[in-house]
């Protein structure tokens, strides 16, 4: 799957099948800061290999059976700029991976407000503080709930493997248990001796 991003940033959650790659495509200017997270959210050991390309087809990052990470690059070329995820090194794990996009630098929240020469009122410092103290909400938000994810899919997982191991067990008991009775039975069947008379 090739999937083109939109301008500014993306937050997407994809899923990845075994020996499938998926790329997505971006067209940046040059001296553009682009930010790359991502993570794996259930499936196999939680890995996945991650690289991503200039317009030259140079390879800028990548790693290989990564859980989660982070990459910033300032783009040096305009074009467009292409970063996979694969899963090509697995044969029967599927993957869930999440990922955010971001473009550029956020612009300010008060007008003119890097160009300002006078100190800001107390007003705006206040607004500029909430600003600051709900984007880490939001990053702790996001987190959280990748770590909510990740974790109840492990939950299920071994869910499943207890229940598997559990129907087995019962299983195993009924058979041994009608063994015993079986072997019991055959003890106490009494084993009457073929009758034979000769006429006289």
């Amino acid at each position: 799957l090739l999937g083109a991003l939109g301008a500014g940033g993306t937050e997407l959650t994809l899923e990845l099948p075994d020996s499938a790659q998926r790329c997505f495509h971006q067209e940046l200017e040059s001296g553009v800061k682009f930010t790359l997270d991502y993570q794996v959210i259930s499936g196999g050991h939680y890995d996945v290999d991650c690289y991503v390309e200039d317009p030259n087809g140079k390879t800028i990052y990548q790693e290989t059976k990564k859980q989660y990470d982070s990459f910033s690059h300032h783009t040096e070329l305009k074009g467009v700029y292409t970063f996979c995820f694969s899963n090509e090194f697995s044969t029967f794990s599927h993957k869930i991976v999440y990922f955010d996009f971001q473009v550029g630098d956020e612009p300010p929240i008060l007008p003119d407000m890097n160009n300002r020469v006078t100190a800001l009122t107390q007003l705006e410092s206040a607004c500029v503080t909430i600003h600051e103290m709900l984007k880490s909400v939001i990053d702790s938000q996001t987190h959280y709930r990748l770590r909510e994810a990740q974790d109840r899919s492990r939950a299920e997982e071994l869910n499943g493997r207890v229940s598997y191991w559990s129907v087995g067990e019962t299983l195993i008991l009924f058979v041994v248990s009608i063994g015993q009775v079986m072997l019991l039975k055959s003890f106490f069947t009494e084993k009457r001796p073929s009758s034979g008379g000769a006429g006289t």
